[in-house]
């Protein structure tokens, strides 16, 4: 899969080129655009396979609790109980149903990861937009931050946060957004650079609009193929991100049936042959994130067209 990390994306450029405001055509053009791409999706077999996966476990995670037991109960005298047909995917060492909590776990990464992930993009795009509008001292100043954050190694950027903050979910979605928002910034920025040299936003200049009016009702909706792709491609991080601070003690915390937590619960037992309270969340971590992706990859090929 590509990362949209490009200096100028295309999507961003076809988008503007073709802008009703850049050229004078009609404002129905604009939505002809948007069903086109939507109709690349609902043809995309990534699209569609990503979706099935995805939204399987967005069911799990809204109704996982009124098929499944209680998560939560535990019974000592069946821990680390080999997967069978009274226990799917066995117990953990406090008894408990590492299915049901598989299933129900999915609610927290999928609450915490897409709210971290709108987070870090509406910060990045609000960045994005004044450092590529923006020349000069602006520019200078904020693009410098942002290459200082980025040259951070990610992991240890996360740790910090979370030191500060404090372990708990509020944590997790504030530091996987501040981590992101940087890198959506710089493929914004790239998306803007292009957008202000065109000739709908030199009409909206001579016209005095007002620079938030040029910036949010003018440039925005032609960047808007960059920033979904965004979005996308850092949704499947987030997941990542989430689940590896949690397993480190910074994210959600026990006993939430959260999958990095079971992860982080019983690593330690795989050296006694107990391998099913650790395997089972991670392959629910690992397919959630394969269907992300492949979402992305789909709505990368429609809006990069």
């Amino acid at each position: 899969m590509s990362l949209p990390g490009q200096p100028a994306p295309v999507g961003a450029t076809e988008i503007g080129t073709t802008s009703p405001a850049a050229v004078g055509a009609h404002p129905d053009e604009a939505r002809i655009a948007i069903k086109e791409r939507l109709a690349l999706l609902r043809r995309s077999k990534s699209f569609i396979a990503g979706s099935i996966i995805v939204g399987f476990w967005v069911l799990c995670a809204i109704f996982g609790e009124l098929v499944v037991k209680d998560p939560l109960i535990s019974d000592p005298i069946n821990d680390l109980i080999a997967p069978s047909a009274d226990h799917w995917f066995g117990t953990d060492k406090l008894g408990r149903d590492v299915f049901a909590r598989v299933i129900t776990g999915a609610r927290e990464v999928l609450i915490v990861a897409p709210l971290a992930t709108i987070m870090a993009t509406v910060l990045g795009t609000a960045l994005g937009l004044v450092t590529g509008y923006f020349r000069g001292g602006v520019d200078d100043v904020l693009s410098r931050m942002i290459e200082a954050l980025l040259a951070l190694p990610v992991i240890i950027m996360g740790l910090l946060i979370a030191v500060a903050l404090g372990p708990s979910k509020t944590t997790l979605i504030i530091t996987i957004g501040l981590l992101f928002a940087p890198i959506i910034s710089r493929t914004v920025r790239a998306a803007v650079l292009t957008e202000r040299e065109l000739e709908y936003v030199a009409a909206a200049r001579l016209r005095n609009e007002r620079t938030p009016y040029v910036l949010f009702g003018e440039i925005l909706p032609n960047v808007t193929a960059p920033i979904v792709v965004e979005f996308t491609v850092r949704l499947g991080y987030s997941i990542f991100v989430a689940a590896g601070l949690s397993f480190l003690g910074f994210g959600i915390q026990p006993p939430t049936p959260d999958w990095g937590v079971q992860v982080a619960e019983h690593y330690g037992v795989i050296s006694g042959g107990f391998w099913w309270p650790v395997l089972f969340p991670s392959l629910a971590i690992a397919t959630l994130v394969i269907g992300v992706n492949l979402i992305a990859d789909g709505v990368a090929s429609a809006f990069e067209r």
